[in-house]
């Protein structure tokens, strides 16, 4: 599906109706449940039963070791999905961008992003990650940060009766309604894409009792966003900047044959050495894998060229093998001060960086809102008023130091205005 096309439709439809798609309107869904069948659905992961009764699908207790899965044949990527669910038992979820990966044993596991069904009326619509995020780092949330903010679900949820449950991702941007009512806004990047699933929790002593049940699902296919890579391997197999250029160019060069950029910098040179994006950037999701062997780096964003031996001012994603990997550090310019550290968590983040091998960085910046994921962690989640809104993202050797780093899979994903429509709405 064509990424323009389908945008553009969104955008007329939010805009064309007002608040009518904030209100309900069911335009360009269609159903993945006809109401009487399990046609287009699969079942992964346990061994727990669904069938179709009274225009709903039932899942029923049937696997004690196992979660149970009722899986979207087709993957979807950006949408908006509609559905009503009424928890009968235990604990349920709705998965979404999710994916199943054969075990050793023969078994299956799903994991990906998962809109939590439980009896507590504070988890429904919160966002789980399972099989994969989910309990590491003492964290069982991936709504759940220091400074992030959530609304409960807890008024909006009809416990024992059926709900109304929305999701919507556009991007890196995920959201869920309960009943109308918001309950998660948040951003992430580790699968854009994958199938809708109906869970049935494992339990001792199955019965084939009924977990949950759904009914009315229906969802508005949005296309699928892409990572735009900075580093390009061409028909020869040898690596290239696209659009982005060197900065103190002898300081850089491609490791073709294993696939990564290997920064070297000396002491006697107080420039930095950068890779810098030729365009400018406002909101988007940005990420690197690196590898640190001495010195200090950083992810820039939202960055200006300044005349200066660091060549950029704004903000860092700090690289600094050290308890202040992806911390927020805002630089100086030639005519202006910086505001040093604006946001860190150095506790997390010792847990959640690998102190020897590779690391993935990744920052979203949306208006105001800075985001920073360490590992697929999050580290950082602020409102900055204060915030640059645009400029160039890139990388850095740090000047006046010996540094060397190894980077790969530097790319963006940015967020047009057509999406933040839609993420705002």
């Amino acid at each position: 599906m064509k990424r323009r096309a389908v945008w553009v439709g969104a955008l007329c439809a939010v805009f064309a109706g007002g608040a009518v798609l904030a209100q309900g309107s069911e335009e360009g869904f269609v159903s993945l449940f006809d109401g009487k069948t399990l046609n287009g659905w699969a079942r992964h992961g346990g061994k727990s039963t669904y069938g179709v009764e009274d225009g709903a699908i039932n899942g029923h207790f049937g696997d004690a070791g196992r979660n149970t899965f009722l899986c979207s044949e087709k993957a979807y990527g950006d949408f908006i999905l509609r559905l009503e669910f009424k928890l009968e038992s235990g604990n349920s979820g709705v998965q979404f961008r999710s994916a199943v990966r054969a075990n050793p044993d023969g078994s299956e596991t799903v994991f990906g992003y998962q809109s939590e069904i439980a009896g507590e009326a504070d988890r429904v619509a919160r966002i789980y990650d399972e099989g994969r995020r989910g309990f590491k780092f003492g964290r069982i949330w991936l709504d759940n940060t220091a400074t992030g903010t959530l609304v409960t679900s807890s008024a909006a949820y009809k416990k024992g009766d059926w709900n109304k449950m929305e999701i919507q991702c556009v991007g890196p941007s995920i959201r869920t309604w309960l009943n109308g009512v918001p309950v998660v806004n948040m951003f992430d990047g580790e699968s854009l894409t994958g199938f809708i699933g109906l869970q049935v929790h494992a339990i001792k002593n199955p019965d084939g009792k009924v977990c949950a049940r759904w009914r009315n699902i229906r969802i508005k296919d949005l296309g699928t966003s892409q990572w735009a890579p900075f580093f390009v391997k061409g028909a020869d197999g040898k690596y290239a900047l696209r659009d982005a250029r060197f900065v103190v160019p002898e300081d850089w060069n491609f490791e073709h044959e294993k696939g990564y950029l290997r920064g070297m910098h000396k002491k006697s040179e107080r420039r930095d050495g950068l890779v810098v994006s030729d365009k400018n950037y406002s909101d988007f999701i940005v990420r690197v894998t690196y590898q640190i062997f001495g010195g200090n780096s950083a992810l820039y964003f939202r960055a200006e060229e300044v005349n200066t031996p660091w060549l950029l001012k704004g903000f860092q994603n700090e690289i600094a093998g050290g308890a202040k990997d992806s911390a927020l550090w805002h630089t100086a310019g030639d005519k202006t001060k910086g505001r040093g550290w604006v946001a860190q968590d150095d506790e997390f983040i010792t847990k959640v960086r690998n102190p020897t091998g590779w690391n993935t960085t990744c920052t979203v910046a949306y208006g105001d809102r800075i985001v920073e994921i360490l590992n697929g962690q999050r580290t950082i989640d602020i409102i900055d008023p204060l915030c640059e809104k645009s400029g160039k993202v890139g990388l850095q050797l740090h000047g006046g130091i010996n540094a060397e780093m190894w980077f790969k899979d530097f790319e963006i994903l940015v967020i047009t205005p057509e999406m933040k429509a839609l993420i705002d709405r």
